[in-house]
């Protein structure tokens, strides 16, 4: 099992692992995902202590999959069990008109699907801010907590000043989840600060880079397009190239990887310990090809060390010769927006 700083009492009743089982690889461009061995695999997960999973209404069969793996774990080993598992989910709609039926109906959806009695953190994502209609969903939302059908409110994606409108709105968020890793720093410029100030936590992913942030990738050629065979690799190669470029990853990776030796861990560790280091990151989200491949092992050992000062200082060192994302893309989640 994992060791007792693993976890995080994100709220009072809500204690979530750190590093948390990420479910978009299920919805496809990952490869197949057999039922049976995605199940399997989720037992594996919770047995080695990752209680925590990141889903949402739009991951092809994730809310089936939890529902699913819910009642397995209920039959055979007792209500209790399945209680100490958490399951985030998100709320992705196109944005139209929201009414209280609507936001009702899909909170309903996902209830269902999941097979829970109430959502434990729900995650809503907004398309396009110039239709303010996102906090009618938000205010509907809220009522559906009051009622119980929802335990938490968080966000997906959403940047700082929207983040302000909706805090400022009187709807209190517990997290907003958005890309955060040693390639993209963009958290650091305004969203971690409002976040300390109004005591919201970070979700991250894209931590490891889809699996660029490894071994795999030291030392070798840049990666044609061809090459990239999930939507993960294709992603995060878009984003290595914005920030820097291949050659400047070289680097970062032979800065990690001399890291990671003296602590007899992965470059993939180094990379997730950084960003976990980070006071308002509350946990991680590392993606999990369910059945087909897993890194459980690996992943464990992300909490057995900790970056010194020297370390730091490498990596940031890195990090300066990068471009300023923050000024090529904008703040987090401006990526879909655009």
């Amino acid at each position: 099992m994992l060791p007792t700083k693993s976890y995080l009492q994100l709220t009072p009743d809500l204690r979530i692992c750190r590093v948390l089982n990420g479910m978009w690889q299920v919805s496809g461009g990952h490869g197949r995902i057999v039922p049976k061995n995605a199940l399997n695999a989720m037992f594996k997960y919770v047995d080695a202590g990752f209680t925590t999973w990141d889903l949402a209404d739009h991951y092809g069969p994730a809310e089936d999959l939890i529902g699913e793996f819910r009642r397995q774990l209920i039959a055979q080993r007792g209500e209790l069990a399945a209680n100490n598992i958490q399951t985030f989910t998100k709320w992705v709609p196109r944005p139209v008109n929201m009414t209280k039926s609507i936001v009702e109906e899909n909170i309903n959806i996902s209830l269902k699907r999941m097979d829970v009695p109430s959502l434990d953190l729900m995650q809503f994502h907004w398309w396009e801010y110039s239709n303010p209609n996102y906090l009618n969903a938000l205010k509907y939302m809220a009522e559906l907590q009051a009622q119980g059908k929802i335990k938490h409110l968080a966000l997906t994606n959403f940047d700082t000043e929207h983040l302000q409108i909706i805090t400022q709105a009187g709807i209190r968020i517990v997290s907003n989840q958005v890309q955060y890793s040693l390639v993209d720093r963009r958290p650091e410029v305004n969203m971690s600060k409002f976040c300390e100030a109004h005591n919201i936590k970070l979700l991250t992913y894209g931590t490891i880079c889809g699996g660029f942030l490894s071994e795999k990738y030291l030392g070798q050629p840049e990666p044609r397009s061809f090459d990239l065979n999930t939507i993960s690799l294709k992603k995060y190669k878009n984003m290595i190239d914005a920030w820097g470029g291949w050659q400047l990853f070289q680097s970062l990776l032979s800065a990690i990887k001399q890291i990671a030796d003296k602590h007899q861990v992965s470059i993939a560790n180094v990379a997730t310990n950084y960003i976990l280091k980070q006071p308002v990151v509350a946990g991680l989200i590392v993606g999990a090809r369910l059945g087909i491949s897993e890194h459980i092992a690996d992943n464990q050992r992300v909490f057995e060390f900790d970056l010194d000062d020297e370390d730091i200082k490498i990596i940031n060192s890195i990090s300066q010769q990068s471009r300023d994302l923050y000024q090529v893309i904008g703040d987090c989640g401006d990526e879909y927006r655009r």
